[in-house]
């Protein structure tokens, strides 16, 4: 098997605010030191990948993180695209939460599992 070195694959399938700002920590970081990043929203994580992401639990911490000093859901949002990360929904997942491909962020692909797994071959997998 092909390895991508220092490409990261992260799946997101927990709709915990704390996981995905997590998770996009770890993409702005990864991607600011030039690895290659996809991340699949998957279960409730999908609404991590929403332009409106209020519907993760605890989403009101986020006012907490940044008056704390540290980036937000926003502005690390910003930075993993600005950064080219690869960002996809599962399709599954979307008709699980009720939430229309046309409310992600623009740029996010709807796919299922297998083009995910495909897509993450021969990356380092962090599931969170």
């Amino acid at each position: 098997m092909m390895r991508d070195d220092g490409a990261l694959a992260i799946l997101l399938y927990d709709g915990a605010y704390a996981r995905a700002h997590y998770a996009f920590v770890m993409a702005a970081g990864a991607l600011a030191i030039g690895r290659p990043v996809i991340m699949f929203a998957a279960g409730r994580g999908v609404h991590a990948l929403a332009r409106d992401w209020s519907g993760l639990h605890d989403a009101g911490d986020d006012a907490l993180v940044r008056a704390r000093g540290v980036a937000g859901m926003d502005t690390l949002r910003d930075a993993v695209i600005e950064l080219d990360a690869t960002l996809m929904a599962c399709e599954a997942a979307l008709k699980l939460c009720d939430l229309p491909a046309d409310r992600l962020l623009p740029g996010v692909q709807v796919a299922g599992v297998p083009a995910f797994l495909e897509a993450a071959r021969g990356r380092q997998i962090i599931t969170l």
